[in-house]
């Protein structure tokens, strides 16, 4: 057999603009308020609300390292009807999931104004598929059926986002 040597790396390499250094939980809880009740109550399966932030925080000053954040929160309640056919109304929570999934990104030689659309587009694009994935198993591994989030459209949300900040910042002018 024959060695071989790994060629010499070349530092003339271009650097990635964005590179992922790690991604993890950064909180998770479950409840089930109505437990074990709510298991032999509980009819159809309940409607489920989904509030779903981003958020960016530069990690140290003068850094171009960021740690990025999908907040999501499901909230399900019982949408079982009542005997006269009509829905019951809102019940307390038959369960809540929260999720904190996060990742620290380093960004390299991107213009000042490709910041932000990278970190509130493109890295929560990199991190959802994972956070999806968690919630899923939360809720399943919670007795119910998984929490199946539907694909996020980051652009919306991030342009949405900046237009309620223009009108809050015309509004105060």
């Amino acid at each position: 057999m024959s060695e071989t040597t790994p060629a010499p790396q070349s530092t003339g390499q271009p650097v990635p603009p964005l590179v992922v250094n790690i991604q993890y939980v950064k909180d998770l809880s479950f409840e089930v308020p109505g437990a074990p009740q709510i298991y032999s109550q509980l009819k159809t399966q309940p409607q489920v609300n989904i509030n779903l932030d981003v958020q960016a925080r530069r990690v140290q000053e003068g850094q171009s390292v960021f740690e990025v954040s999908i907040i999501i929160r499901a909230e399900a309640h019982d949408s079982s009807p009542q005997p006269n056919g009509q829905a019951a109304p809102p019940k307390s929570a038959v369960f809540v999931a929260e999720l904190t999934y996060a990742g620290v990104f380093t960004l390299n030689g991107l213009p000042e104004n490709a910041i932000e659309p990278v970190l509130l587009v493109e890295c929560p694009r990199i991190l959802f598929p994972f956070a999806r994935n968690i919630l899923s198993d939360v809720t399943r591994d919670g007795g119910f059926p998984p929490v199946l989030l539907q694909p996020i459209d980051f652009v919306a949300l991030w342009q949405s986002r900046r237009n309620q900040a223009g009108a809050t910042n015309t509004a105060v002018v």
